[in-house]
């Protein structure tokens, strides 16, 4: 498949779009899919050559087909911990190939929260994107993303309010860790609640804090994950298996 568009929509953001034969009739079941890039690749010949080659987990945003092949739309926060797709994204030439594997086994969610709680720095928007868009007009929700400032703010489609915590020049996941500290027990919306938050690794803690202890929601209703690890440019976040019916 090839890199066929490219879109900045805010600073350091960038939505692109691949197109190509092997994406006609894709789709993803799950709302936590996660594919793996291998930017800059035509093919790979075998499993054990894809598993040698530099690589990064994003999650699917858009997709569809047309009559000449098929389509898929990806974002990538480029700035701070950049990772080779990224910068890839952010500079290879429209034209240029990659290759795509997976989805591995993923999370849907099940029937219709009553409440929601979405938070994560700018690499977590298209994740929060997929969830955001199962919420219901009217159910109580949450929507938590932190990034430098305005102009890294990026326009999320939900009937649900979209909180935006700026950081500044402070280390990243600061301040949503601050602001998930704030929440307390009695915020939380009456019923079944779903939660996800994602953003560098230190969020993992206070994510959990709120979600298991003072919220009470249990283990497979909520997803909380450290998407990267500052220092660490080619960190991947620990496969979590989906929950069993």
């Amino acid at each position: 498949m090839k890199l066929a568009a490219r879109e900045w929509l805010a600073e350091d953001y960038v939505r692109i779009r691949l197109e190509g034969e092997d994406l006609l009739d894709f789709s993803l079941p799950g709302q936590d899919d996660h594919l793996r890039i291998f930017p800059g690749q035509e093919r790979v010949e075998s499993f054990d050559v894809m598993r040698s080659l530099p690589s990064r987990e994003y999650t699917p945003l858009y997709w569809g087909s047309t009559d000449h092949g098929g389509w898929l739309d990806l974002e990538f926060a480029v700035h701070g911990q950049e990772s080779l797709a990224a910068r890839w994204a952010a500079e290879a030439s429209l034209g240029t190939p990659a290759v795509l594997g997976g989805p591995r086994g993923s999370l849907q969610v099940q029937g219709q929260p009553d409440g929601w709680l979405l938070a994560g720095d700018e690499t977590a928007i298209p994740q929060i994107r997929r969830y955001a868009a199962l919420i219901a007009e009217g159910a109580p929700a949450t929507v938590l993303i932190e990034v430098p400032d305005a102009a890294h703010e990026v326009t999320i489609d939900t009937v649900a309010p979209v909180q935006y915590v700026h950081r500044g020049e402070a280390p990243a996941g600061s301040a949503l860790e601050a602001r998930l500290d704030a929440v307390t027990a009695d915020e939380r919306p009456e019923g079944d609640v779903f939660g996800f938050v994602a953003a560098e690794q230190s969020i993992v803690r206070p994510a959990r804090a709120l979600l298991a202890n003072r919220w009470r929601i249990d283990s497979d209703r909520f997803v909380v994950k450290g998407y990267w690890k500052r220092g660490e440019a080619e960190y991947h976040a620990p496969h979590v298996a989906p929950p069993t019916e």
